[in-house]
C-alpha cells in the first residue's frame, strides 16, 4: 500500500518535471532563429488577397503600391538596424524572425498620388469622396481578412502594415507551426 502511494507520487513528480521542461522549451527559451524554416515568398492566400486589395482599391479610385511582402531574415535584420546601427529612421521594432513578413504573411502598402508617386499621407483624399484614402484602403483590407498594424496596442503602430496570421502567434510560427496550405 505504501509502495503504491510512493509510486503514484513519483509518477506525478516525473510527469510534472516533463511538463515543466516542455513549457520551458516552448514558452521560455527563445527559438533558435538560425534553424528557423521560413518560406521564400508570400503565402498563396496572402498573395491572392494582396491582388484583391489592389484591385478593389483601384476600383474605388485609390491606386496603391505594395511596398513590401515577404522579407528574408537578413533583410529584416537590415531593416531593424536602420536608425540604430545604420543611417536612417527607425521603421520597425522587429528583428529577423520576429516579423510576419518573414513568414510570408504580411504586406506593406503606400498610396499613389496623381503623379504615380508613392506617398504615406494618411490625410490624402485623391479620389475626392470626402474620406481619407488611407482609411478606405485599411477598411477594404480588413473586409478581405487582413489585420492592420494601425490597430496594434502599445507605442509602435505600423500604419502601412497588413497581415494575415491564420490564428497563429509569432511564437508558434517561430517554433515551426505552419499556416494552412503550407506543408
Amino acid at each position: 500500500m505504501v509502495a503504491a502511494k510512493y509510486a503514484r507520487i513519483l509518477l506525478l513528480l516525473f510527469t510534472a518535471i516533463l511538463l515543466a521542461a516542455w513549457l520551458f522549451k516552448y514558452y521560455v527559451l527563445p527559438p533558435d532563429l538560425d534553424e528557423l524554416e521560413v518560406p521564400d515568398g508570400l503565402h498563396p492566400i496572402v498573395a491572392e488577397k494582396r491582388d484583391e486589395l489592389t484591385g478593389r482599391a483601384a476600383r474605388a479610385g485609390i491606386p496603391i503600391l505594395i511596398t513590401a511582402g515577404f522579407r528574408s531574415i537578413d533583410e529584416q535584420n537590415q531593416l531593424y538596424n536602420q536608425g540604430r546601427t545604420t543611417p536612417g529612421k527607425v521603421v520597425t521594432n522587429a528583428k529577423g524572425g520576429e516579423s510576419f513578413h518573414n513568414f510570408g504573411l504580411a504586406i506593406d502598402f503606400a498610396l499613389l498620388d496623381k503623379n504615380g508617386e508613392a506617398i504615406w499621407d494618411m490625410e490624402y483624399d485623391g479620389n475626392r469622396n470626402g474620406r481619407k484614402d488611407w482609411d478606405e484602403v485599411v477598411e477594404i483590407a480588413k473586409e478581405i481578412g487582413f489585420e492592420s498594424g494601425a490597430d496594434w496596442e502599445g507605442e509602435f503602430k505600423d500604419y502601412p502594415h497588413l497581415q494575415m496570421d491564420f490564428g497563429l502567434t509569432l511564437r508558434e510560427l517561430q517554433r515551426g507551426k505552419k499556416p494552412p496550405g503550407i506543408e
